[in-house]
């Protein structure tokens, strides 16, 4: 076991200590080569194009066509594939925008049972190696190899290169690696050399890497902070970098130390298994079928507050939204959105629900409930700092929190809670 390794090939895992530009062993060009190879132990594993990987591994005539995930004209885009991503189509797109980019795309429903199973399969192999697993979807993943290099035969980078060369062997799909110092640095690693790829950013050159680069780089920065952050005069990392902090956190509060300790390459961070879920949702069953859209709202917003709070208090946020129906004669219907950025309000939950429960409406139910699916560290979430709605609502609705907390969970009663719907069909 050496682990002062500098170079690594990825085909057939010869490592030395010589920065080389083919693998001397068998001659491939795909090495990588890094000064803290051997000592770097932070990983970020990231699926390409999962969902669309997974049906042009099932199906190849598909190989060389432009392959989109999603539903229906009204739906949204959940994976495009590299091809269609050529013609502008992204993950979260509209239906009717993708196909007008890309009329030749070949439309496929998700089939999310096949994806969580492929989804075990890899990320069971990663728990082998290590329990310092955390997931934030079905495709990715942070992972913390320190301490398993005896265990497991070889450095991290060794671990990491071989595990991507068993997920393309034996599940037939490919997956992009990020190493580094901490789980910023990781992640962005793994963005550098999609599909396949194996990026290194060492501690040594990561605040001069990150400098030039834009701000909505930085986790935390959408679209809207993002803009809020350039009128500001910061409009990349190196800016907020060179800014003293005290004036950032005047101006943004938590989030400016946040951007200024990730500007300056830290993120202290541990992988937290404990935020291994891809998924959490409420329901409740009725005690008579209920039919009109009245009632079944009145059911619908307490389960949001109820998801809402957990999410808060669990630090995690989603995009995904996921409603589910149980008819009087028991059959289930699931209807998801998939929203612009993520969100944990309950106000924002319930809006989502309740577009989806409106075209389900004139059939009597027996049951409702409510879902965030591939939920993501809220520190993580693009933030529109307090210019968007759903921020507006977060202050408001973590300060019921807190009162909550200290003087019961009667101490406040959203408005919505008051309505005494009639609840017969």
């Amino acid at each position: 076991m050496n682990l002062s390794i500098q170079t690594l090939c990825r085909d057939c895992l010869w490592h030395g200590t010589d920065a080389v530009k083919r693998c001397p062993s068998c001659g491939t060009p795909r090495v990588v080569s890094h000064a803290e190879l051997g000592q770097l132990t932070m990983a970020h594993l990231d699926c390409d194009a999962f969902y669309a990987s997974v049906e042009k591994r099932d199906r190849p005539e598909l190989r060389d066509k432009p392959v989109i995930i999603g539903g229906g004209k009204r739906g949204v885009v959940s994976t495009a594939c590299y091809i269609a991503r050529l013609y502008g189509v992204g993950s979260a797109m509209p239906m009717f925008k993708a196909l007008k980019a890309c009329p030749e795309a070949v439309v496929i429903p998700p089939d999310f049972s096949k994806y969580r199973h492929e989804s075990a399969r890899i990320f069971g192999a990663v728990e082998a190696l290590t329990p310092l697993v955390q997931t934030l979807s079905l495709d990715e993943a942070w992972i913390d190899l320190s301490g398993t290099e005896r265990l497991n035969g070889g450095s991290a980078a060794f671990q990491l290169a071989r595990l991507q060369k068993w997920i393309e062997e034996e599940v037939g799909l490919t997956v992009s690696i990020g190493l580094a110092p901490n789980r910023f640095l990781a992640k962005i690693a793994s963005e550098l050399d999609k599909p396949r790829g194996f990026s290194v950013i060492g501690k040594a050159e990561a605040k001069a890497l990150l400098a030039p680069k834009p701000v909505n780089i930085l986790p935390g920065v959408g679209p809207v902070f993002g803009k809020t952050l350039r009128s500001d005069g910061f409009a990349t990392v190196g800016d907020l970098a060179n800014a003293d902090v005290k004036d950032l956190i005047r101006r943004y509060g938590e989030s400016g130390l946040r951007l200024y300790e990730l500007s300056h390459a830290r993120d202290s961070r541990p992988v937290n298994p404990e935020h291994d879920r891809r998924g959490m949702s409420a329901e409740n069953t009725f005690n008579e079928d209920l039919i009109s859209q009245e009632a079944l709202e009145a059911e619908l917003w307490p389960l949001c507050e109820k998801l809402a709070s957990k999410a808060r208090r669990d630090g995690v946020s989603s995009r995904v939204i996921v409603l589910k129906l149980r008819r009087s004669d028991f059959k289930i219907l699931t209807r998801r959105i998939t929203l612009p950025d993520p969100v944990q309000t309950a106000r924002a939950l319930f809006n989502a629900g309740r577009d989806l429960l409106k075209p389900e409406l004139g059939v009597p139910y027996r049951l409702i409930g409510i879902g965030m699916a591939d939920v993501v560290d809220a520190q993580d979430a693009p933030s529109g700092l307090f210019q968007t709605t759903e921020n507006r609502n977060l202050k408001t609705e973590t300060a019921i929190d807190a009162l909550r907390a200290k003087f019961g969970s009667k101490a406040v009663i959203a408005g919505r809670a008051l309505k005494k719907p009639d609840h017969t069909p």
